[in-house]
């Protein structure tokens, strides 16, 4: 009974993996700018690697035992994929590529690109400070 369970779990964790690989490359085909082909993508395909490796860790560590390191892969999977997305985002807005025109939303403008305003200094009345 435990094993037909544990099984059903390593063959639901493949098959979503599988299914979420898919989906995020039907993502990166169909989507037109760069900022949809980023961000559909990177959600999915993350969500897809993990899934897969958590199946294979169930899996191996019936076989021989606990195994770490798919552990380990999901776990700096999930870490850096976000990262290396928003990193690759921020490099577009500063190559200042354009998104296309169906894209709702302005890109946010960077902290070097926003104009310097000279800092007002306050009355010399309001300061509690002598």
């Amino acid at each position: 009974m435990l094993e037909t369970i544990i099984e059903g779990v390593i063959a639901f964790m493949l098959i979503a993996g599988g299914a979420f690989a898919f989906i995020g490359s039907l993502g990166l085909t169909h989507l037109k700018d760069f900022y949809m082909r980023l961000h559909g993508p990177s959600k999915t395909t993350t969500l897809g690697v993990g899934c897969t490796l958590i199946g294979s860790l169930i899996y191996f560590s019936r076989e021989d035992g606990p195994i770490i390191q798919e552990l380990l892969i999901t776990i700096f999977a999930f870490i850096t994929a976000p990262v290396s997305a928003h990193m690759l985002a921020k490099s577009a807005l500063h190559h200042k590529l354009k998104p296309d025109p169906r894209t709702r939303g302005n890109p946010v403008e960077l902290e070097s690109e926003k104009p310097k305003h000279a800092v007002e200094e306050a009355p010399q009345g309001d300061s509690p400070l002598p």
